[in-house]
């Protein structure tokens, strides 16, 4: 759980901070959330108040750990003096990405127009033609959500189609794993 701050000082990308280091866990490697955060982007608005909102804004990137995320703007929940949700964007030519690397050694991708976590529902939905890539496939549409909980992953139902791409279990590289040499006699 995130601290409660009482104390302003240095805490500008507090709120984002906690944000990430609970929702680091959610998607992949659960180590990151003990490495130290660094958070950059050209302008903040932070709110100290127990229930509002912080913003961070131009050039968003934030690095815990094998976690990065881009975007062009962060808006960053709080409720009952805790981070409650964060919503990052990207503009018309650039989406919002978060790359992170799973325990097992193999990298997730991310990109979508916008990505929400509701920490306090456990729920991270990526909207706006999304797309989530690993070594064992991919999968694209226009709206997906997320149950960091369950592990359930809904996507479509909109009107809108949903590609998966499911690699064979022989294709999905292991973790750390150097490609196998060419057979004799093939290139």
């Amino acid at each position: 759980m995130c601290p409660n701050p009482r104390n302003k000082t240095g805490l500008a990308a507090l709120a984002a901070a906690c944000l990430l280091v609970v929702a680091g866990g959610a998607l992949a490697k659960k180590s990151d959330r003990d490495q130290p955060m660094t958070i950059d982007s050209d302008t903040n608005d932070i709110s100290f108040a127990d229930d509002g909102v912080s913003t961070l804004t131009g050039n968003v990137v934030i690095v815990q750990g094998t976690l990065e995320v881009h975007a062009d703007k962060g808006l960053i929940y709080r409720k009952a003096g805790e981070v409650s949700r964060g919503v990052f964007t990207g503009t018309k030519t650039k989406q919002p990405t978060l790359h992170q690397i799973n325990d097992d050694g193999t990298p997730i991708d991310a990109t979508a127009d916008r990505i929400d976590y509701d920490i306090t529902n456990n729920i991270i939905t990526l909207t706006g033609n999304y797309k989530i890539t690993s070594p064992r496939g991919t999968n694209a549409g226009e709206k997906m959500v997320y149950n960091t909980v369950t592990g359930n992953m809904q996507s479509g139902g909109d009107g809108n189609r949903v590609r998966t791409v499911i690699q064979p279990k022989n294709k999905a590289p292991a973790a750390g794993a150097a490609p196998a040499p060419a057979k004799p006699g093939t290139k």
